[in-house]
């Protein structure tokens, strides 16, 4: 697959090229380089991004952190079984756990939220770092979604990190997925509030819970599209209005009587396997 030129492979992380050191430095630098079109293109074109990481692999499948890329890669273009597979294989090699919340989640992705549970509530979960294991909590909230269990969801994403007013980066993510389950619940009011709350601590709009807070509030956004008459000076073609697409009809007018005249509106929870009750998304 074409590479551009100004692509070097030197813009991989540090610690990757250090496992790439083991191979001879002409295939190092292709594997980086690949490396890196797949780092560009994963979120705007999993696709491609994939086909990238395919080569990679084929060049260097013992190195891990090739196996981890892979299995990314696979998993934006929702290959769940093939992406299991490489954070598999990446796990073995590293011993690391901190693949262990997207592999569960790859377990729903495969129609398998039992087992996304099951993974929710292993040892391994203990191990995480604290950003772990808010996705990790995400990922058992999204699971107990899957099998109809909303208000176990609910449950499971009520968490210190939850009630927390510092902003951490799993913050907006955390308040968005908690705010989407009390709406799926038909608690609308508290959805809003928390939607709210997911904007404020979004700054690189990670998520779309402005537009979630608009949906509620009945503002919507239209092109308003102004005929110029030749009569105005005003140039309005292509602005935005916002309309409220809730408020409340004019009053009829009453008719004037014959010969008048007109004048002119969080509990914490302990680990995620202590829930019985009822996403990434990770998943989405």
């Amino acid at each position: 697959m074409p590479i551009p030129d100004d692509v070097t492979g030197e813009e991989i992380d540090k610690d990757v090229k250090q496992e790439l050191q083991s191979l001879p430095k002409g295939l190092a630098e292709d594997v980086s380089r690949n490396l890196v079109m797949v780092a560009r293109l994963i979120d705007e074109d999993p696709e491609g991004a994939y086909g990238y990481s395919r080569v990679a692999l084929r060049l260097a499948s013992r190195v891990a952190a090739v196996r981890e890329a892979a299995g990314f890669a696979a998993y934006a273009s929702q290959k769940y079984s093939e992406a299991l597979a490489e954070f598999r294989a990446a796990r073995r090699m590293t011993g690391n756990v901190d693949l262990w919340p997207v592999m569960a989640d790859c377990e729903r992705g495969l129609g398998r939220p039992e087992k996304a549970l099951d993974m929710a509530g292993a040892p391994e979960v203990q191990k995480l770092d604290k950003a772990g294991q808010v996705e990790m909590r995400l990922v058992a909230a999204g699971a107990r979604r899957d099998m109809d269990q909303l208000d176990a969801a609910i449950v499971t994403l009520q968490s210190p990190e939850l009630a927390s007013n510092s902003v951490q980066p799993w913050t907006a993510r955390l308040r968005y997925a908690y705010a989407d389950a009390l709406l799926a619940a038909g608690r609308e009011g508290e959805a809003r509030e928390w939607f709210a709350k997911a904007v404020e601590s979004d700054k690189d709009g990670s998520t779309d819970a402005s537009d979630r807070l608009a949906e509620l509030d009945g503002v919507e956004f239209v092109d308003a599209l102004v005929e110029d008459d030749g009569d105005s000076d005003n140039d309005s073609d292509g602005d935005v209005e916002v309309v409220n697409s809730e408020a409340p009809e004019a009053e009829t007018e009453p008719e004037p009587a014959e010969d008048s005249v007109d004048d002119d509106g969080l509990d914490d929870v302990g680990d995620v396997d202590d829930v019985d009750g009822d996403e990434g998304d990770l998943k989405s």
